[in-house]
């Protein structure tokens, strides 16, 4: 018996596990359903040779699918070598956060938010921004005592959902299936307060017009207000 198709318009099912190791309060497992991915934030008092004595802080982070997260198995990267995919959304995660922390009230503290993907399903760097963004927040409440978001070095929340069209459907959240059968797929970063970071989207062999765009953004608009209540949820 097959499972009922996910409506259109809704997230699959997350589950967030903050403090997931131990030793890292500031570690977080975000369940997207097939999609899981480990996220944790390391907080350094010093900050890269080329911002030392400006007094400001530095967040950056890492991305990584370990070996055993696809199939056929992914292989790891070494010796410094990073492939291209890799890269780019290590340097979406980082901009991503770094869009809402001030820096300045930050002080010259460097944090860095390492996302490993454990499970990929579709959705990984959407997957680790949203979660990187509420490790990055304990880690900043740990170094920052009594800091909140909007008042201390976070400005605001961030997260990220995908959305695309698939048989001239807008559909929410895309899982691998739906991401390879999607004639547009789209990546839209969002801030709690409802402003964009960066949307990425690709006609797959295949154009949009304005309306179909609008939707797109609507619905990943009505998921990041879902996902935004989840964050302060588990970080409440």
């Amino acid at each position: 018996m097959t499972s009922p198709a996910r409506p259109a318009d809704q997230l699959r099912d997350i589950q967030i596990e903050l403090g997931y190791i131990p030793s890292n309060p500031a570690s977080v497992l975000y369940r997207c359903e097939g999609t899981i991915v480990l996220c944790t934030a390391s907080l350094e008092a010093s900050v890269p040779p080329w911002l030392a004595g400006r007094g400001k802080g530095w967040v950056t982070a890492e991305y990584s699918m370990l070996p055993g997260s696809t199939q056929p198995r992914k292989q790891r990267d070494r010796g410094g070598k990073i492939d291209g995919r890799t890269t780019e959304i290590q340097r979406l995660i980082g901009r991503s956060l770094r869009a809402v922390v001030d820096l300045v009230a930050l002080g010259e503290r460097s944090i860095t938010v390492d996302c490993d993907v454990i499970q990929a399903d579709g959705g990984t760097r959407t997957a680790s921004i949203t979660g990187g963004f509420i490790a990055l927040a304990k880690a900043i409440e740990i170094a920052v005592p009594g800091s909140r978001i909007g008042d201390g070095p976070i400005r605001d929340s961030i997260a990220a959902i995908s959305t695309g069209i698939v048989n001239d459907v807008a559909h929410l959240d895309l899982d691998y299936k739906l991401d390879v059968a999607a004639d547009v797929d789209m990546n839209v970063v969002v801030t709690g307060a409802g402003k964009f970071v960066e949307i990425q989207g690709t006609g797959e062999e295949a154009t949009f017009d304005d309306d179909q765009l609008a939707e797109l953004l609507r619905l990943a608009k009505k998921g990041i207000r879902e996902l935004t209540h989840k964050q302060l949820e588990a970080l409440a």
